[in-house]
């Protein structure tokens, strides 16, 4: 039977996770040009009544679109690496909903001017952050009132922490409110030019190192900021070592800022990653397996409580030049719910309710977002194919970016259709159900 993305079909059976705090259910739905118009057991007779495609689908898992709190579009309107239309396909595709981007461009975001609604072809939310400091360069403050009257979620800044000077400053006037702050606990001049931590894997193969202490002293800066300005909302950005992790777990539940790590830090680290695949140039930079194993656990407790794609792309250009002239991260919406499905779900028996917390409803709490639910009406879905197989460089909804580090493989775990995409459709090739 062929079906159409676009006509009425009932989905018999699905694994059904509808909001935060609610264990998925099996049952079945019925989806029309991209909505959930019904849910329950009367959804099949109606559809054969109608004679409306039933497929089962016990095998899939319907939940809540993802929410990446923090990536970067350098170009949104004619980059080479990426633009604000090739991230949306690619982001929906991925089967995420919601995405915040920082305020580093080719122009960087520091102005109401520059905080314009984004003009797209989906209701995927593009969420803009407004800067902390003028150009991101930490020495001067940015307009806070304007950016955050101007539709600003809150304040970012660049991949390091400014002066403290200018955050006491900053924090002190409170402009923002209750508007998160998102600062990056970094400074570079610790780091000793290394764009790996420091390891007994990253000495053996001769990478420059970037010792922890580039992270845990501005991290203990950064921690008491926050104890002297209780009325101020910051939250870390990209934890990415085990000694960051261990300076949380001291402090009392109250005492934490939130904080977030970038999805490639938790599957990769210095000993798995082969010396000449993708993704070994990152800010902050690539851990240690210690370092990969205290974030898992720091996410499982709640010390750390989302997960950014904070994608970056890079073009074929930049791309081609040595590790150490070429700017740091790693792209691809389109890995992070297949890949941490397989590294936490699978290999380490998380919950899917613990796997959607992580990826969709913190995040969207620490963007002030509402609580994402699926109900009657709802575009705000994905559908997820736990065993579909699929290869990256084959892919129609790729990203443009050229750094992506799963991009020549074939991988398991698919988003197959998403709401606000409703010509979205992957099921019915090799291996899917037949009806």
């Amino acid at each position: 039977m062929t079906i159409s993305p676009r006509q009425p079909l009932v989905l018999q059976q699905v694994l059904l996770l509808e909001g935060p705090s609610q264990d998925p259910r099996r049952t079945d739905v019925r989806l029309d040009q991209g909505r959930i118009t019904a849910i329950g057991e009367s959804c099949v007779a109606a559809a054969q009544a109608e004679g409306v495609p039933v497929l089962p689908a016990s095998e899939l898992l319907l939940a809540p679109a993802l929410v990446d709190p923090h990536s970067v579009l350098r170009d949104p309107q004619s980059g080479v690496a990426e633009t604000l239309v090739s991230l949306e396909r690619s982001a929906i595709a991925a089967g995420y909903g919601a995405v915040a981007l920082l305020p580093e461009a080719i122009r960087w975001r520091d102005t109401a001017e520059q905080l314009q609604p984004a003009k797209l072809q989906s209701d995927l939310q593009v969420l803009w952050w407004g800067s902390f400091s003028r150009g991101g360069e930490g020495r001067e403050l940015a307009p806070h009132a304007d950016q955050l009257a101007a539709g600003a979620i809150g304040l970012a800044d660049g991949d390091e922490l400014p002066s403290l000077a200018l955050l006491e400053r900053g924090l002190s006037l409170a402009e923002m409110g209750q508007a998160p702050v998102l600062l990056a606990a970094r400074d570079s001049r610790l780091a000793q030019d290394g764009f790996v931590r420091e390891g007994v894997d990253a000495l053996r193969a001769g990478w420059p190192m970037d010792p922890p202490t580039s992270e845990s002293i501005p991290l203990q800066n950064l921690l008491s900021l926050a104890e002297r300005h209780p009325q101020c909302r910051l939250q870390l950005m990209n934890l990415s070592t085990e000694a960051a992790v261990d300076q949380l777990r001291q402090l009392g539940h109250g005492q934490r800022p939130e904080a977030t790590a970038c999805w490639w830090h938790l599957l990769a680290d210095t000993a798995t990653l082969d010396p000449v695949a993708e993704g070994w140039r990152m800010r902050p930079p690539l851990g240690t397996p210690a370092d990969r194993r205290a974030l898992k656990q720091a996410l499982a407790e709640g010390l750390i409580q989302a997960v950014a794609v904070h994608h970056q792309a890079l073009d074929p250009e930049e791309q081609l030049l040595p590790l150490d002239q070429r700017k740091p991260g790693v792209a691809g919406h389109r890995f992070v719910l297949p890949s941490l499905w397989h590294e936490l779900v699978v290999a380490e028996g998380w919950s899917i309710q613990a796997l959607w917390q992580v990826l969709c409803f913190a995040p969207a709490a620490l963007l002030n977002l509402p609580p994402p639910r699926l109900q009657l009406g709802s575009q705000h879905w994905l559908l997820f194919d736990p065993a579909k197989r699929w290869s990256a460089a084959a892919d129609p909804e790729a990203p443009l970016a050229a750094n992506q580090p799963y991009g020549r493989l074939v991988l398991t775990g698919q988003v197959i259709a998403a709401g606000l995409n409703p010509g979205l459709w992957r099921w019915g090739s090799a291996g899917d159900p037949q009806f």
